[in-house]
């Protein structure tokens, strides 16, 4: 997949697409998705930045078939109710990508239904919405999940012991356990897909380091790191390049069911998409059910 770029993404004519996050990389993806034909659903918890969303897509493309879905995935009820609206306007899904995220914030805060913040918004929330969508995709044309991780996965562990960080809190640590969690669920999604005859394929994918209001959104503009992404831009590749390995996952054919992509620079930092192989603690297939049964436990969600 040498410099695969935007150009080679194939037409998406006829499919349907759920994006959550309706800045940074969630509107690129959309952009990129409406842009080949696709209709999509950019979905979000703020209507103003969803609205403006919409109208830069159309703008760019007069053609787009793209709306906003409000969602919060920080309220369970929310992410229900999104879930039953798209249910109500069609009867099936092509393609799922798990977006949208908080990053860092400096001290702890919990979810509408009482979890940390950036486990029950990055993995729960996700996690939810897909089993609630996941009939849909099941009816859709060659379906696909695409689940965003983050290169902290490789720094990550899922700590069952204090898994809403109640007794210790550090956002870096917490973030990273979040995007771990995305990753295993991924993984174990697709393992879980092929054992029950789904149909349905699920990747992973990760942006490498890469411009957006991620950082300066959670550890706040004055913090170190957005100090760092504010004067070194150059640090960080554009959003476009960034969602490049998600959008390969979500449509190249040659994608593989249960592959994890990002940048193929080095480090995996920046770049061209390429497949990466996952850290080797996100392999463990006994967390990953645990994490799996865990999480049902916390959010009731029913994968059928």
């Amino acid at each position: 997949m040498e410099k695969w770029t935007l150009e080679n993404i194939p037409s998406q004519s006829g499919r349907s697409a759920v994006v959550t996050g309706t800045g940074g990389l969630g509107f690129e993806d959309a952009l990129a998705l409406a842009r080949a034909g696709a209709e999509v659903v950019i979905a979000g918890r703020n209507s103003e930045k969803g609205a403006a969303a919409v109208t830069a897509i159309r703008k760019l493309v007069p053609s787009a078939r793209v709306r906003f879905g409000l969602v919060d995935l920080a309220n369970l009820s929310s992410v229900s109710a999104f879930a039953a609206e798209i249910a109500w306007e069609r009867t099936s899904l092509d393609l799922l990508i798990n977006n949208a995220a908080v990053m860092n914030p400096p001290a702890r805060r919990t979810t509408r239904d009482g979890f940390e913040l950036q486990l029950g918004t990055n993995f729960l929330g996700h996690f939810a919405l897909t089993a609630h969508l996941l009939p849909l995709l099941k009816r859709g044309a060659a379906p696909r999940i695409v689940t965003v991780s983050s290169v902290a996965a490789r720094q990550g562990a899922i700590n069952f012991d204090d898994l809403q960080a109640t007794r210790t809190y550090h956002p870096m640590t917490v973030y990273s356990q979040s995007k771990l969690a995305c990753l295993m669920f991924a993984l174990e999604l697709s393992r879980r897909s092929r054992a029950g005859g789904w149909g349905v394929a699920s990747l992973a994918a990760h942006p490498g380091v890469t411009r957006t209001d991620l950082i300066v959104n959670g550890a706040g503009p004055s913090s170190l790191n957005g100090r760092i992404r504010r004067f070194l831009p150059f640090l960080f590749q554009p959003a476009w390049q960034g969602a490049l390995p998600t959008l390969y996952a979500a449509t190249d054919p040659e994608a593989r069911d249960g592959a994890y992509y990002g940048p193929g620079g080095p480090g995996g930092i920046r770049g061209y998409p390429a497949e990466e192989r996952p850290p080797k603690h996100a392999l463990d297939e006994a967390v990953a059910a645990r994490l799996w049964n865990v999480s049902v436990g916390l959010t009731d969600a029913k994968f059928l």
